[in-house]
């Protein structure tokens, strides 16, 4: 009979480390008690797990489909699973805070990402919980908050990582093949019901309704409310590691302070619901 997953919160409001299981032989119950525990506690961390690239997919999509990345997709590709490498040519370009994808009709639910090569020092991934932002507001900022509609798109700033990366027209054929999408300012979990803030840096264009300047003052105070330190977990990486996030309930970060060392990450995402 397979033991019971050891969990460890790492922090009042997010963050577990799981022990005791192995993501390639869960059992059913096994199953359920990480599924469970993961819309508790936000992100869950498998220390030591050594995925190859189809066993890290095929974790993944015992909690739904697995697509490709969106960019993979737009140039014909269908891998499911995609590589993050930074070099001393290649910076970093994850070190802000952002829920993965929020400028399609129907962002992912989950990301699990898997530690390969992880530098001597920095490189350490944060998470926030949208669940504890939401929740801290005053009721009337909830109020005030509650059936805002917020648009999102690619951002000009996503569409120059991408075309540094890929070039002009790659990034331009981005930007006309995702139109901009509107999301709920405050979103319910698909699963629990929970509310949650639902922010993220570098794709919310404006707030519908609103004048930009409005608009621009409330995601602004609202970003940064979402980055206080007391809703944060923060994990150093070791080779093996696997982590797994809620997309509907996070914010995460990828630190750069390892440049200009060398660091490679495995991630792939579950498909998602459109957010209400």
């Amino acid at each position: 009979m397979a033991s019971d997953p050891t969990v460890t919160r790492l922090t009042a409001h997010i963050g577990a480390v799981v022990t005791d299981v192995k993501l390639t032989d869960l059992s059913d119950a096994q199953f359920e008690r990480v599924r469970d525990t993961l819309h508790e506690r936000g992100v869950l961390f498998f220390p030591a797990q050594h995925l190859s690239t189809e066993e890290h997919v095929a974790f993944a999509e015992r909690f739904g489909p697995v697509s490709p990345y969106p960019m993979t997709q737009l140039l014909g590709g269908t891998e499911q699973a995609s590589f993050i490498e930074d070099t001393a040519e290649k910076p970093p370009s994850a070190d802000d805070w952002h829920t993965d994808v929020t400028w399609i009709a129907q962002p992912p639910a989950y990301a699990v990402l898997a530690a390969i090569d992880i530098p001597e020092y920095g490189g350490d991934t944060m998470w926030s919980s949208l669940f504890a932002a939401f929740e801290a507001l005053s009721p009337t900022m909830q109020e005030l908050c509650d059936g805002l509609r917020v648009r999102h798109c690619p951002g000009a700033g996503f569409r120059d990582r991408v075309a540094q990366n890929a070039g002009d027209e790659i990034a331009d054929r981005l930007v006309a093949a995702f139109p901009p999408v509107e999301h709920p300012l405050i979103r319910r979990h698909p699963v629990t019901g929970r509310r949650a803030l639902f922010v993220t840096s570098g794709f919310m264009d404006h707030v519908v309704g609103m004048h930009r300047a409005e608009s621009d003052a409330l995601l602004q105070f609202l970003q940064e409310h979402a980055a206080n330190p007391n809703f944060c977990v923060r994990w150093r990486w070791t080779p093996g590691d696997v982590a797994m996030w809620d997309e509907a309930a996070t914010n995460h970060r990828a630190l750069a302070d390892h440049f200009p060392q060398y660091r490679l990450m495995r991630r792939c995402t579950v498909d998602g619901p459109v957010p209400v």
